[in-house]
């Protein structure tokens, strides 16, 4: 059975936002002017910060505000979306058209994270602007799933985010969290190391074998994979799990049997917590790489981030949402870049079980709940 989109506005919006290919690498010009547009017409002023990415194609992130005075509520989300290589959902064989279906609407990024946004803007098209005595501000990054790129951007150049950390306003980060309260989250790293040789026949003596100076470079990194799961000082048992993630993979190693591979890559990342950060392990790895004649490739991510649990808006927050006590998790958000902020949780409609998956789908009472707990957080810290 498929129910018309349009019968909620949540719903539409949604759908809207769905239907934009904004996959990490494609330009997401087009979604932000639509974003943009919705936000002018709700009586935001918006400050759009553009730029390249590394291939060169142009992303838009958006810093919005609407009401005057201090402090305030922040929420932050962002629009770029995973790929669908794999996409495999009987509602809908297209990913970018949404379909709701039993209660759920499916459609790539519907969880992870245009329900949220649509969920917020919603939000504030309830809130009667006149009625604001602080500013509510909506922050829209690119990039997120690939580096967190979109929220630095905003870091060094928005003028809105510099007030933003002068004024210290409360902060969500929209991620799906199922409407729970999430006060801490790990952040994430990785590096790239490359081994090269030179092509030739294998039956030859012409070539120089790529693949084996990595085979002692693989041992030290399971070395330090095994130092992880047994170390005591390097786990926070208020994460689950409480280790780094050591996450060790191999990007390639040859192209046929009969030649000898020129070049070689394994690739490492690792979830960092508040007082542990694998400093000391990306040192090993550099000196053992550099002794075995390889290079080293520092991948950037985000840092954790962590707010008091006992925090009087950690508190409110869990009284508004319903909730029992605030949580930690494991994946990382633009929390970890916008840590200049010192009063946020991550807090969105949705399951993260849900996100990146290959018929990812909202719940629609999910997103109903969004609507409501944020209209009721924009009235506590705006109104």
């Amino acid at each position: 059975m498929r129910v018309n989109s349009s019968a909620d506005p949540v719903v539409e919006l949604t759908s809207k936002l769905v239907a934009f290919n904004s996959v990490s690498d494609r330009s997401n010009v087009e979604i932000a002017a639509f974003i943009d547009d919705r936000l002018q017409s709700l009586g935001f002023a918006v400050e759009s910060i553009a730029y390249r990415d590394a291939a060169g194609i142009e992303k838009v992130n958006l810093v919005a505000k609407r009401g005057a005075g201090e402090r305030g509520l922040a929420y932050f989300a962002h629009n770029d979306v995973v790929p669908v290589d794999n996409w495999d959902c009987p509602a809908t064989s297209d990913p970018f058209h949404a379909v709701v279906h039993d209660g759920k609407l499916y459609g790539r990024g519907g969880c992870d994270m245009k329900g949220s946004l649509a969920a917020m803007l919603r939000a504030a098209a309830r809130v009667d602007a006149t009625r604001q005595k602080s500013p509510l501000w909506i922050v829209v990054t690119a990039d997120e799933e690939v580096g967190f790129r979109g929220a630095k951007e905003v870091v060094a150049r928005s003028e809105f985010f510099q007030t933003m950390l002068r004024q210290q306003p409360v902060g969500l980060i929209g991620e799906p969290t199922l409407m729970r309260v999430v006060h801490a989250h790990k952040g994430i790293y990785g590096c790239r190391i490359t081994s090269r040789g030179k092509a030739g026949h294998s039956s030859t003596r012409d070539g120089v074998n790529a693949v084996l100076p990595m085979i002692p470079m693989l041992k030290e990194l399971h070395a330090i994979y095994e130092q992880t799961e047994s170390d005591a000082a390097l786990q926070d048992k208020r994460f689950d799990p409480p280790t780094l993630s050591w996450n060790i993979g191999l990007a390639d190693g040859g192209s046929a049997i009969n030649v000898t591979p020129a070049r070689c890559q394994a690739w490492v990342s690792w979830r960092t917590m508040p007082e542990i950060d694998a400093a000391q392990l990306i040192s090993r790895v550099q000196r053992r790489a550099e002794q075995l004649g390889l290079s080293m490739e520092r991948l950037e991510g985000c840092d954790p981030m962590w707010v008091d649990p006992k925090s009087s808006f950690v508190q409110e927050m869990v009284r508004l949402t319903g909730t029992t006590k605030p949580e930690t998790v494991c994946y990382g958000t633009d929390g970890g870049v916008f840590g200049g902020l010192r009063q946020m949780v991550v807090c969105g409609p949705g399951d993260i079980a849900q996100a990146h998956t290959v018929d990812e789908w909202i719940d629609l009472r999910q997103l109903d709940l969004g609507v409501q707990i944020y209209q009721s957080a924009i009235e506590r810290w705006c109104c």
